[in-house]
């Protein structure tokens, strides 16, 4: 009896769960259709179709950091609607304790956090990535330089020639630069020259810019179609040195880690970001069991809407201090295996302890 109730929970769940993802996948994606189409209406390349493919692009995601509060609303709506049918009460009537008629909806939480860990994330890095190389052409196609800079500055030292170099956006996984800017110093630390390229492409030991503007000190601004600029920087140094952890897949992550641990490049951002996708099914059953301890009240025609609110406010906070610590371990504050697990696991101790006490007294 027990394996068929389970059944019936967990049919439950996941057809709500699916619900659920089709209405907020919906209204994701009409706000972000209507917020892309007002930031890029002006662009030369510009077009319904693209704004559309655009926002598909950017849909999952978005659609990847609602997963925690579809748990939490997807829990207490299941919970509150076995409620009001009885289906609770009889189910404890039966002897079935609250642990064993919560492990389906516990298990359900697991598979969607393997799901969008597995599935989702690969697809909205894959997604983020190909989202900015449409912008990065629209934007080129329209000659409009973005407000603020998005590329982390770059220092090259190479026999006698001191470069820094920095840009607007990185495209193709940290090897392209678009809008980038190159300031040569003397041994005196004195600038010699300044190039203002439309882009920066590393190449095989040298950077390749195009449509460029030279100027040094006292003279006129020179133009160039091309230009070399010698490098000792490896295209992986690079890659690892400017990558985004948004646009790295959860497969590859480990690779990501361990390529940039070896060129010295800082790995906290990449870390946090890896240990948060491994405890993205934990956080999920955390946040059921939090909806679980507001929502197993029997009420046969209404639910308290205090309780309710409670809930939402308890998962809200978990989810901002979720994405705090997140942050500290991302600047190096805490170290990132804390950062992702600490919350999480002290989110499900919590809410383990009140249905305890809710279920024993």
């Amino acid at each position: 009896m027990i394996f068929t109730l389970g059944r019936y929970f967990f049919r439950r769940y996941i057809v709500t769960t699916l619900w659920f993802f089709i209405g907020v996948t919906s209204i994701i994606y009409l706000i972000d259709f209507s917020e892309t189409t007002g930031r890029f209406a002006g662009l030369t390349g510009y077009s319904l179709p693209g704004v559309l493919y655009l926002t598909a692009l950017r849909l999952p995601l978005i659609l990847q950091q609602t997963i925690p509060f579809v748990a939490l609303f997807v829990g207490m709506t299941t919970l509150i609607a076995l409620n009001r049918k009885s289906e609770l009460v009889v189910a404890r009537a039966a002897g079935i304790s609250v642990w064993q008629f919560m492990m389906p909806f516990v298990v359900g939480a697991l598979l969607i956090g393997l799901v969008t860990t597995l599935v989702i994330n690969p697809m909205a890095a894959w997604g983020q990535s190909q989202a900015l190389n449409i912008e990065s052409t629209w934007r080129e196609a329209s000659n409009r330089r973005k407000e603020t800079t998005a590329v982390p500055w770059l220092r090259q030292i190479s026999g006698k020639d001191d470069v820094v170099i920095g840009g607007r956006t990185v495209l193709d996984n940290g090897t392209l630069i678009t809008d980038a800017v190159l300031i040569h110093f003397d041994s005196d630390g004195r600038i010699i020259l300044r190039q203002d390229a439309r882009s920066a492409k590393l190449k095989d030991g040298y950077w390749l810019l195009t449509d460029v503007t030279e100027t040094r000190p006292g003279e006129v601004p020179a133009r160039l179609a091309t230009a070399k600029v010698s490098t000792n920087l490896k295209q992986e140094f690079v890659q690892q040195r400017l990558a985004q952890p948004e646009t790295v897949a959860f497969y590859d992550l480990s690779q990501k880690i361990a390529v940039a641990r070896s060129f010295g490049v800082s790995t906290k951002a990449l870390e946090t970001q890896f240990h948060s996708l491994l405890s993205l099914p934990f956080l999920l059953v955390a946040m059921t069991l939090i909806a679980a301890t507001v929502s197993l009240k029997f009420s046969r025609f209404n639910q308290s809407r205090s309780v309710i609110l409670g809930g939402i406010l308890s998962g809200f906070v978990l989810y901002v201090v979720t994405t705090l610590v997140k942050a500290f371990g991302s600047s190096g504050v805490v170290p990132p295996f804390v950062a992702a697990w600490v919350p999480v696991v002290v989110a499900m101790a919590l809410g383990a302890t009140i249905l305890l006490h809710q279920e024993d007294g």
